[in-house]
C-alpha cells in the first residue's frame, strides 16, 4: 500500500534513552506550526484506518506530512528544525504532524514502523507515500512540491 519515497539515516527501535527533542514543534508567532498528534487525533485529522482498514481514506483537506519520530532519536531532532522550517514556508499549503513513536506505539505498530524518522508524505487525493531517515531540506522541498502540491 505504501511506497518507499527516500532511504537515509535512521535510528533503530531499541533505544529508550529519553532526551529532550530539539524542537518541539513551537514556532515564532504567525507562522505555522508543526502539530504533535495522539491516536485519537491522527484517526480524525488523517486517516482511520478503525474504520476503513482496508481503503486509504485521507480526512484533511490540505497536503500532509507525518513524522513519526522518538526524543532519543538523534535523526529526528536533525529534521525537526527543518519540519519547523517547512511548516511555515508553506504555511496555508500542506499540515506537518508529528506522532511520538514511543508515547503512540498502537499507531506506530499499525503503520509498521520500525526504525524512525519515518515520514508519511500525504498527498490530498491519492496513495501517500513513505519515507525511511533523515532528509534535507532541499530533498524535502522537492517530495512536498513533487509529492504533495504535484507541482
Amino acid at each position: 500500500m505504501f511506497v518507499a519515497l527516500f532511504t537515509a539515516t535512521a535510528c533503530g527501535r531499541t533505544s529508550a534513552n529519553d532526551n529532550n527533542v530539539n524542537g518541539t514543534g513551537m514556532e515564532k508567532e504567525g507562522k505555522a506550526q508543526v502539530v504533535h498528534l495522539t491516536k485519537a487525533e491522527f484517526l480524525e485529522k488523517v486517516y482511520n484506518f478503525e474504520k476503513n482498514p482496508n481503503e486509504w481514506k485521507y480526512e484533511g483537506d490540505k497536503p500532509a506530512i507525518v513524522d513519526f519520530y522518538a526524543t532519543w532519536c538523534g535523526p529526528c531532532k536533525m529534521i525537526a528544525p527543518i519540519l519547523e522550517e517547512l511548516a511555515g514556508e508553506y504555511d496555508g499549503q500542506i499540515v506537518i504532524y508529528k506522532i511520538d513513536t514511543d508515547k503512540e506505539q498502537e499507531l506506530a505498530a499499525a503503520f509498521g514502523i520500525r526504525s524512525i524518522p519515518t515520514l508519511l508524505f500525504i498527498p490530498a487525493e491519492g496513495q501517500p507515500q513513505m519515507a525511511t531517515g533523515a532528509m534535507s531540506k532541499a530533498d524535502f522541498k522537492k517530495a512536498i512540491d513533487s509529492v504533495l502540491l504535484k507541482k
